[in-house]
């Protein structure tokens, strides 16, 4: 229950609000916080402020360094990324792969998998995921330089981040007025489809990077099936927490690695 001074809140059709027990006003869909709507002159405003901040550091990067095209590059790359990151987090990850590892070649599969076990083990899955490769790309281009792998993942967060915040101020008011379109929420469905086989897509990406020892070998990795097979079993059979699975995974895979 949300509680207002009568004085800072008003109904869209002008009545006076209805009162709970309690005496605060209630606030539903038939209110409206004063100074809310849009305007143009804020539009606008919000729109030069966040092209501003966009051109900043771009231009900081122009003047400044020797290999601009690179971090332009990571730069046009992690704002095209944030503009489909409406689909989740998922939604998003295999474009961020397939550029990343495929075209660009800022790192390698096997890294971008463990980008993802990074992301899977803290909050955040999507934007740990993104500076991970952010850094990568700047450690990778500077020969294995951490001032360039930091710069990379400052880069990422301040663009993953931007577009988003921006997508909030600026069409939170589009948003309110297209909840009852039923057009509009067909075509969220269809989206949704196609998130749907975006994942799906990029579960078989994953799964090529860790069943086989590389993108051209045939050969199964046993150990890496047997995981898979048991964590299912245990995870969806047993209801294993999946933190405590994780926790698991991660000590089966340091005995691994020193065996």
């Amino acid at each position: 229950m949300f509680c207002i001074h009568s004085s800072k809140i008003s109904a869209i059709n002008g009545s006076t609000l209805q009162l709970d027990s309690s005496g605060c006003d209630v606030i539903n869909e038939n209110t409206v916080i004063p100074h809310s709507g849009f305007t143009w002159k804020r539009f606008i405003s919000q729109l030069f402020i966040g092209i501003t901040l966009w051109l900043i550091p771009l231009v900081i990067f122009y003047w400044l360094t020797d290999d601009f095209d690179f971090w332009k590059k990571l730069i046009f790359f992690f704002t095209q990324a944030a503009f489909v990151t409406f689909g989740g987090a998922y939604a998003v990850l295999p474009y961020v792969a397939q550029f990343g590892v495929e075209k660009f070649h800022w790192l390698s599969s096997m890294q971008m998998i463990d980008g993802l076990a990074l992301g899977e083990t803290t909050p955040g899955p999507l934007i740990m995921v993104l500076v991970f490769v952010g850094y990568m790309a700047g450690f990778n281009h500077g020969n294995a330089s951490v001032l360039g792998g930091c710069i990379g993942l400052v880069i990422t967060t301040f663009y993953t981040f931007l577009p988003s915040f921006l997508f909030i101020l600026m069409g939170v008011h589009f948003i309110e007025k297209t909840q009852a379109n039923e057009k509009v929420k067909v075509f969220l469905n269809i989206v949704t489809a196609a998130v749907v086989g975006v994942m799906f897509n990029f579960l078989i990406y994953l799964s090529e990077a860790v069943l086989f020892a590389n993108s051209e070998s045939t050969v199964l990795q046993i150990t890496n099936v047997s995981w898979i097979v048991l964590s299912v079993i245990a995870m969806h059979r047993f209801k294993v927490n999946m933190i405590l699975w994780l926790g698991v995974s991660c000590v089966y895979g340091l005995v691994m690695y020193f065996i």
